[in-house]
């Protein structure tokens, strides 16, 4: 895998953020995928689905390399969460949150387009959030930061304020499960 190139099909600076621990040289190329388009059966299937989309569009245009497509979604007594609209929107979303446990899934696809491989999986994590004040959550909404996440937060922005518990990979509520990740990639070299 060392003389393959790895490309992320995402522009999410968290995940390459988490991916540089990995691996320190990769490429960017955002995926153009109308997440929108696709349809599932559960929110897991969903999270896979469209990250394996990405992937596959991203893959269609590299050639000998290792292509990663990610997907995260945050789940609500089966509803699927995405990102906010608007700052309203965020505020509805961010409160009907508030004392709830939900669940964040991200969908993992990995594609050796030098070998015409692909291995996909899916990674759930628990989140537990507190009972959070309107002011608090006001005050992270007029900050601007949960609009370009799913479910309206990013969990290292508020972890200590909003968070009671996380049962599962922390690194899968930021975006990118990091361990289960390297499982994929190890069945590439």
């Amino acid at each position: 895998m060392a003389k393959k190139r790895i490309i992320l099909a995402s522009a999410s600076p968290r995940r390459k953020e988490l991916l540089a621990r990995l691996h320190k040289n990769f490429k960017v190329i955002p995926s153009t995928v109308d997440e929108s388009r696709i349809k599932a059966k559960s929110p897991a299937i969903l999270a896979l689905k469209t990250a394996l989309a990405k992937a596959n569009e991203v893959a269609a245009k590299a050639n000998n390399a290792i292509v990663i497509g990610a997907d995260t979604i945050v789940v609500l007594r089966g509803n699927v969460i995405g990102k906010p609209k608007n700052k309203r929107d965020a505020v509805r979303i961010l409160k009907s949150l508030s004392g709830k446990t939900h669940l964040v899934i991200t969908g993992l696809a990995v594609i050796d387009t030098g070998r015409q491989r692909a291995n996909a999986t899916y990674v759930v994590t628990k989140v537990k959030m507190k009972k959070v004040p309107a002011k608090e959550i006001m005050d992270y909404v007029a900050s601007g930061r949960p609009l370009d996440k799913a479910g309206g937060y990013g969990i290292q922005e508020i972890e200590e304020i909003f968070i009671d518990r996380i049962d599962g990979d922390y690194d899968n509520v930021v975006g990118l499960p990091v361990r289960a990740l390297k499982k994929l990639l190890a069945k590439f070299t």
